[in-house]
Order: structure tokens, then sequence, then C-alpha cells
């Protein structure tokens, strides 16, 4: 290589970042906006992406086969009260279930999906708590006597009190276990500090067992080190499975890409079919007045906890009129509108 090209090349990389900075400098900005840019809808952009074919099959498939041999050692972990936390590039949703319904049929399982948008944390230690009381009923060897006379439902109960019926010493080290395998410990659902806290007295407490996956290069930093070290107690694994999101991706909107009316239609009738039928049918106008005529509810707070429901799903949004009172609104098109009416009652 010539010595003189080597400082042509050199002068000329100088001679460009001069100017890239002069340009910089004289203010000019691009009218360029990213509204301009012609997104495509997203139900066609995961139509299209779902034909892209998988590549290196035998490959993932001998790699998930080499992980089966784990499975002994992760069930004698659980055993001696350690969680199990795995990490790695890939998609361990499939791994993970695999591990629960082949080694853990002596045990009950609960699923928790943390890609979730929000998850109800409450409600997953009362799933715990009930789950926890049948085996403890069902234990033959367990004395009637151990076990309260009087039952409380779980659902009136406080969380320290759920948490302190999990902890209990009703039976006997390990008699009792309930495993918890929660997809994504630090998805959007889960990833708050709170929920964390949560989670982590739920693992400290001796009749739960946790198998948890983490994704986010970040995940650490959710926890401290009385929650690392003595409440989920992990024992971590890198187990890279180099399995697509498929499951986890769909909660989540694609770049370049915007939901159409067919979309919100169709994500607003998955959540408001899952409701109840007092929640599926509240009109707007003099909400409060002409809900509680119709029966639909009985006070404010269940108003209130309803309409929760539907602005956690973005289905109502809140905006101050021009007299000063907070109104709602349907943030959907109009011809989502008339699509959703029509999947909902034809």
């Amino acid at each position: 290589m010539d010595i003189n090209d080597g400082e042509e090349d050199e002068f000329g990389f100088s001679r460009n970042y001069f100017l890239a900075k002069d340009l910089a400098a004289s203010g000019k900005k691009s009218t360029h906006k990213l509204s301009d840019i012609d997104l495509v809808d997203e139900q066609e952009l995961r139509a299209e992406a779902s034909n892209v074919e998988p590549k290196h099959e035998k490959e993932i498939e001998s790699l998930m086969e080499s992980y089966k041999s784990l499975y002994s050692k992760w069930v004698f972990e659980l055993r001696c009260g350690f969680g199990l936390l795995m990490y790695g590039f890939g998609s361990k949703k499939a791994l993970i279930e695999d591990f629960a319904s082949t080694a853990l049929t002596e045990y009950s399982v609960v699923v928790i999906n943390g890609y979730l948008q929000s998850i109800n944390i409450k409600q997953v230690v009362i799933t715990l708590a009930e789950l926890l009381w049948d085996q403890l009923k069902s234990k033959r060897r367990t004395p009637s006597r151990n076990l309260p006379k009087a039952q409380q439902p779980f659902n009136t109960r406080s969380m320290d009190d759920l948490l302190a019926f999990l902890d209990g010493s009703q039976v006997e080290e390990n008699d009792c276990v309930v495993c918890v395998v929660i997809h994504n410990i630090d998805g959007p659902g889960l990833r708050d500090s709170e929920t964390q806290q949560y989670l982590a007295q739920i693992a400290s407490c001796s009749q739960i067992r946790i198998v948890a996956s983490i994704d986010h290069v970040n995940a650490p930093l959710l926890w401290d080190k009385k929650m690392v070290h003595t409440q989920f107690n992990w024992c971590w694994y890198h187990v890279p499975t180099f399995v697509p999101y498929k499951v986890e991706g769909m909660f989540f909107p694609l770049i370049l890409a915007h939901g159409g009316s067919a979309q919100s239609a169709k994500t607003a009738a998955i959540v408001l079919l899952s409701l109840t039928p007092n929640a599926q049918s509240m009109p707007i106008d003099n909400l409060y007045t002409v809900s509680r005529e119709r029966f639909l509810v009985s006070s404010q707070v269940t108003l209130n906890s309803h309409l929760t429901e539907f602005k956690d799903h973005e289905l109502v949004k809140t905006r101050r009129h021009s007299d000063g009172q907070d109104c709602l609104y349907i943030p959907l098109a109009s011809e989502a509108l008339e699509k959703l009416l029509s999947d909902m009652y034809q």
C-alpha cells in the first residue's frame, strides 16, 4: 500500500468530519418527519414474518435435547430449596414447559406469563394458596387437627395473610410444594419494584419453588443482594436456545408497523369478551347514574374498578373538557368500533 494513499484517505476523512460539523452548526433542520414514513399494517407485517423460513432447525433441536440431561439436577436443586433462573439468547418458554411437564409431574405447577402487559399479582398469590390448601386437604397422612377448622376465603385475605399461609408450618418440609413457572420474570407485567418484592417474598415461602427465565440484559438490576441470595436463592443456568420469540413477541407492537382498524378491533374484542357481563355493557353518558339504574354497578368503587380494567387495556382514555370536567372517550376509529360490534354480536 502506498504511503501517499494512506495520507489521502486520512485527509479525506478529516475533511468530511469538519464539513459535517459545519453543516450541523449551520442550524439547518431536516424537513422529514416520522409521520411521513409509509407504515405497513401490523397484521400484514406479522403474516409476512411468519412466512420466514426457520434456519438451523436440526442444530436447535439437538441443543434442546442436550438440556434434558440437566432435568434431574434441576429437580434436585428445587427440592433443596433453590430457585432456577434460565438466561441466554432465544425463547426459553418451550424448554421450561417441557421440563415442567416431564420432570415436575409430582408437583402442582402454576404458570405466569410475564411477557403480558399486565398481571394481577394478588390473584396469582390467591391461586397458589388455593392449590396448597387443596393439597393439604388431600394428604391423608396430614392429621386433620393440624388444619384450621374455619377456613376464611382466600380472596378476602390480605397479601400478608396469604404469604403467611404459603410460608406456614401445616405440613412437613417439602411434603406439599407448589412450583411456579414464570416466563420472563423481567417482563413488562412484572418488572415494577413492588411486584418484584412480592415475587421475592413468594419465592422465600417454604412451600413454593420458582422456575423463571429472563431475557433483558439489565434484568439482574431488578433485585438487590438479599432478594438474589436469600429470597429467590437463584441457581443461574445459561441455556441459549436460539428459538424465535414468537409467542412473547405477539404482545409487543412491531417497529415500522401500525395497528390497523381490524387489529384494534380484534384486541378490543379479546379484552371485552374476557370481562364479566356487567363490565361489558356500560354506557358513557351519565355513566354512573345510568349504570346504577340498570343494576350494572352498585357503587362508584365498582364502576371505577371496571374503568381501571378498560384503561389498563387502553380501551378507554380520559381527557379534560373545556368546562374543566374529566371526560371518558374510546380511542378507536369509527370503522374499528363498527367491526368490534359486528364481531361481538354476530
